[in-house]
């Protein structure tokens, strides 16, 4: 067997076994094949609630190689100089039903999980990449978030509601992002829909207008580049960054505001709600101390703005090295968590994009808690009864947090054994690296080339987090995803 086939079938077995390990489903049900299967189209509906907004130039942003398209986009300037924002959404709903088998494969697992071997779906391929996708030239139904964007970036008016939609053009993220920062040509497509050049500028401005926004507020910028495993010919050759671009962050400024008008819309129905929260870091004070190693200074009490300008500050003085601050930073700000809030509560907020209202509703292919608020969404413009009970809610959102975390864990380790894959011939190397994890079950580091994470095994006594070392690679272990360093003194 050549030696790609067989590092490529290794590593999709480690990541089947990964999946099983962390109580996750590794392959659907035959009896969601079978359902599947049996659908022959996307279900269009019409009538009085149903607005057709097919006419309008919509458009879709994502990876080059996406196919399971959850958002389409399309812009209006407004007289008053604000612009009307329209986010349609893939309405999921209408082809996944409670309690079918699909249904139960995607409440298990939550999530859709992207290794280095394959991507783990969410959903059957037959629906997530073509029947409830809003793929290119294809009409569907959606649910639509409205919302009016001032030139401040504050939002204004919203409002939800269901839409047959058509996507007219499937663009990708790098070739857009080049052409809006006047670095490449136009994309493709772009001279084959009428307008749609200058309906990318219009998205585009309101866009950096949310975004200024949200940093005026305390939101954070920060750069948490993964790194994505390149294969030649079935040989893993690298694993490279891949870095947010201006693109990217307009999708991202669309979505974190259609969110909140999701969170808004279902506050105002008196319906409980799935909240997306990141809470107040536990320990900032060590944050202070990585801004104090910075020549900076925070406040001694959890400051969003305080933290939020420090990283400003931090980009402009060092942008090469603002990746590795921002590493640091997410490691010590903790990870998002769901949870219920009820009709006249208020949940925590999300620490890192200063918002109250946040729930996630914008990729129900690829995320079940979103496919949840989906539900809830259409109901509440029904006035029908929430299809979930507040217990089956808080449940849910434990679950869907849970499985979230086991989805990164299986992610991270088929990074490390693709990493141990690349590195275990350059045994005894040296590397620069920045310590991004420091408690009892060990001290880790990062690596820029290849892009990879490790254990320091001797010499990390008093290593923290955000501390630039020099470290020696001694072992790695593909099957185990181990990747063991020195520190160099």
């Amino acid at each position: 067997m050549p030696a790609a086939s067989a590092a490529a079938i290794e590593l999709d077995r480690l990541a089947v076994a990964a999946m099983r390990a962390r109580g996750l489903l590794p392959e659907f049900s035959p009896q969601a094949l079978q359902q599947a299967a049996a659908l022959d189209r996307a279900e269009i509906e019409t009538g009085p609630a149903i607005r057709d907004l097919r006419a309008l130039p919509w458009s879709s942003v994502d990876n080059d190689d996406s196919r399971d398209l959850d958002q389409i986009e399309v812009a209006e300037p407004q007289a008053d100089g604000s612009i009307k924002v329209l986010v349609g959404i893939a309405d999921v709903d209408g082809s996944v039903k409670t309690g079918s088998p699909i249904d139960a494969h995607a409440r298990a697992n939550t999530t859709s999980v992207y290794t280095a071997a394959r991507i783990f779906p969410m959903l059957p391929q037959r629906l997530s990449t073509d029947l409830t996708s809003l793929a290119q030239d294809q009409e569907r139904m959606a649910v639509v978030m409205e919302m009016t964007v001032a030139a401040d970036g504050s939002v204004g008016r919203s409002a939800i509601y269901r839409a047959l939609v058509v996507n007219r053009a499937q663009l990708a993220y790098p070739a857009v992002a080049a052409w809006l920062e006047g670095t490449g040509p136009p994309p493709a497509r772009l001279a084959d829909v009428t307008g749609l050049d200058a309906q990318l500028r219009i998205q585009d401005r309101a866009a950096q207008a949310l975004r200024a926004r949200r940093r005026t507020r305390g939101a954070l910028d920060l750069e948490s580049a993964e790194a994505r495993a390149v294969f030649d010919g079935g040989l893993l050759v690298d694993l490279r960054p891949d870095p947010q671009n201006r693109a990217q962050e307009l999708i991202e400024d669309f979505m974190i505001a259609a969110n909140g008008v999701s969170a808004r819309f279902l506050t105002d129905k008196g319906l409980p709600s799935l909240r997306r929260i990141l809470r107040t870091p536990q320990r900032w004070d060590r944050l202070v101390a990585l801004a104090r190693g910075e020549g900076d200074q925070l406040p001694g009490v959890a400051d969003a703005g305080a933290l939020s300008a420090f990283l400003a500050r931090r980009r402009t003085a060092d942008p090469e090295r603002f990746e590795d601050l921002s590493l640091s930073v997410i490691k010590l700000l903790g990870r998002g968590e769901y949870v219920l809030e009820r009709p006249g509560e208020q949940a925590a907020g999300h620490f890192g994009l200063a918002a109250r209202d946040y729930t996630h509703s914008t990729a129900p292919n690829r995320r079940f808690p979103d496919l949840i608020t989906q539900r809830l969404l259409k109901a509440a413009l029904v006035g029908h009864p929430a299809p979930y009970g507040e217990a089956e809610l808080q449940a849910l959102a434990a679950h869907c947090t849970a499985q979230e975390d086991n989805a990164a864990k299986v992610e991270r380790s088929l990074r490390k054994s693709a990493a141990a894959m690349l590195l275990a011939p350059r045994i005894g190397q040296e590397f620069d690296a920045i310590v991004t994890g420091a408690a009892q079950d060990g001290t880790w580091v990062r690596i820029r080339e290849p892009a990879a994470e490790g254990r320091v095994v001797t010499g990390f006594q008093g290593l923290d987090v955000g501390d630039r070392v020099r470290v020696k690679l001694i072992h790695t272990d593909i099957a185990r995803g181990f990747i063991d360093f020195a520190h160099q003194r």
